[in-house]
């Protein structure tokens, strides 16, 4: 039977491991194990993808930011809305005074041309013997 070569290669990494901290602390064993430790809390910091003491200050500056500029937005929306509703209602009023001041210059155009017509029927019954 074959045996798992695993524990071996995980045995030599943690040998590796603590050699690497022995040394890097001029073998110390306490100041190793400091320097492991503030590495695994800096691992563990950036796995979790925060900083300490600076992710609620971050994540509470984003709220704010993201409020000011919603009201901001609403703010404008509010805005637009209203110059839209104003130039709608300044159209309409424009479009209905175009209008009564078409039809009143048709009006007066048909009682300029049955007056015309008129004058002219009676000068033409002149002419045949009518009124």
């Amino acid at each position: 039977m074959s045996k798992s070569r695993a524990p071996l290669a995980i045995g030599l990494a943690a040998a590796a491991g603590i050699g690497y901290y022995l040394y890097s602390a001029g073998g110390s064993p306490r100041a190793a194990e400091k320097k492991f430790e503030g590495d695994a809390n800096h691992v563990a910091g950036k796995i979790k993808g925060e900083t300490p003491h600076r992710s609620n200050d971050v994540e509470e500056h984003g709220r704010k930011v993201g409020q000011e500029i919603g009201s901001k937005v609403d703010d404008a929306v509010a805005t637009v809305n209203r110059d839209l509703s104003k130039a709608k209602n300044e159209t309409e009023s424009y479009a209905k005074a175009a209008k009564a001041d078409t039809l009143k210059k048709i009006d007066e155009f048909d009682r300029k041309v049955e007056e015309g017509t008129s004058k002219s029927k009676g000068y033409f019954s002149s002419w045949f013997g009518g009124k």
